[in-house]
């Protein structure tokens, strides 16, 4: 028997492929070669808010990669290429399907998430979505309005992990920390941090005659953000350090340039008044949780890791009077399956983030923001962010 009847004879000419069968192969190709990179090694972000600033801006255009900490096998493997969760034009059709799901892995990188990475990562409370109002958080949508009243006014939904709306924040604190907040200052280990050279907070500023700066003065000192009146009476500027400095020494300041330190308990996680009047600049101390390490749970910590044992960590959790029950066992003790991060936002009083929401679990975790390829505002190109790395 002839096992090589499919190959052609000798001298017969190849068929030539048509001009539109040429096209077809090649788009395969980019799409399949475009996929592998946006999933494995680095992908391209926008930065929509000004959460960050100065350190990025609104409409600077990043790479992120994904080799810096492993990339991360999709767990929702059937989408539409080039798509996250919705399909284009379209507001609430989904790019995806769930009938296949894949449990959580992550490739070898080239390291871990360490303290001030600026890192991409899914919104952790991103698991239900209320979609005319999908860029605030549905539990705290819940808080504000109610259960019943959000469920129906809006459709609401569920998303996997990997198609949850994408964060950029600064960990500021990795597995095992012990952190916590002091008149707006970030303490680690009992270690203060270094404010990033380019992040913001308010600052209230006394002039000799209680009149705002003047703009053409601001605009010399980049200074872009318009005062603010959040004390009868004083105003408030959003200023990096050095501008405070440049500001404190105006001869109409006379140095009179004071930190703003927020009073404001509502909506600062985690939302248990009884046990924690926590602020945006005042909180802690916690324990961020590393994989494998225990804690002792009892009332005044249960509502910390509430939300990783019973939603990040898949366990059933009751609370019965001072007891707790874990998949059905009487505990009072934990222990973590995965390393946590708390996240904040360089613009420290105009950030959501860890402050409001909690920690970040490690399968959440996108990439490291690497680059800025492009960036443009309303002058038109930045030229000097251009190709510029992000510390």
């Amino acid at each position: 028997m002839n096992l090589a009847f499919w190959r052609k004879k000798d001298g017969q000419p190849k068929k030539k492929k048509s001009a539109v069968r040429e096209w077809i192969d090649a788009a395969v190709f980019a799409i399949i070669a475009a996929t592998l990179i946006r999933t494995f090694i680095f992908e391209a972000y926008t930065i929509p808010t000004p959460s960050m600033e100065k350190t990025l801006l609104v409409n600077d255009f990043l790479f992120v990669s994904k080799v810096s900490y492993g990339p991360r096998v999709p767990m929702t493997p059937l989408a539409v290429p080039f798509t996250h969760h919705t399909l284009p034009l379209t507001k609430y059709t989904k790019a995806y399907s769930e009938a296949v799901q894949w449990k959580y892995r992550r490739m070898p990188g080239f390291g871990d998430i360490h303290r001030n990475d600026v890192v991409v990562f899914n919104f952790p409370e991103g698991d239900t979505v209320a979609l005319e109002r999908s860029d605030e958080s549905y539990y705290d949508l819940v808080r504000r309005m109610g259960r019943d009243e959000v469920w129906s006014q809006y459709r609401v939904i569920s998303r996997p992990v990997d198609k949850r709306e994408n964060y950029i924040k600064r960990c500021v604190g990795i597995a095992g920390d012990s952190l916590e907040v002091r008149n707006g200052v970030v303490v680690v280990n009992g270690v203060p941090e270094t404010p990033p050279p380019h992040g913001q907070r308010q600052y209230n500023v006394n002039t000799n005659t209680g009149e705002p700066l003047s703009p053409m003065r601001l605009e010399e000192l980049d200074i872009t953000s318009p005062y603010e009146v959040l004390e009868v009476g004083k105003l408030f500027y959003n200023l990096t350090p050095s501008e405070e400095k440049a500001v404190k020494a105006m001869d109409f300041v006379g140095g009179k340039v004071y930190p703003y330190v927020s009073p404001i308990v509502d909506g600062v996680w985690p939302q248990d008044t009884a046990h924690h009047k926590w602020t945006v600049d005042n909180l802690g101390p916690i324990y961020i949780p590393k994989k494998g390490a225990t804690v002792q749970l009892d009332s005044s910590n249960i509502e910390l890791y509430r939300r990783i044992i019973a939603v990040y960590e898949k366990n059933t959790l009751e609370t019965r009077g001072s007891q707790f029950v874990i998949n059905g066992q009487v505990t009072n003790s934990y222990t973590f399956k995965m390393n946590y991060y708390w996240m904040m936002g360089d613009n420290r009083h105009k950030s959501l983030d860890s402050r409001y929401w909690g920690f970040v679990p490690e399968d959440h975790v996108v990439g490291k923001a690497w680059l800025i390829w492009m960036s443009y505002g309303s002058n038109g190109i930045r030229w000097s962010r251009l190709f510029s790395t992000i510390k």
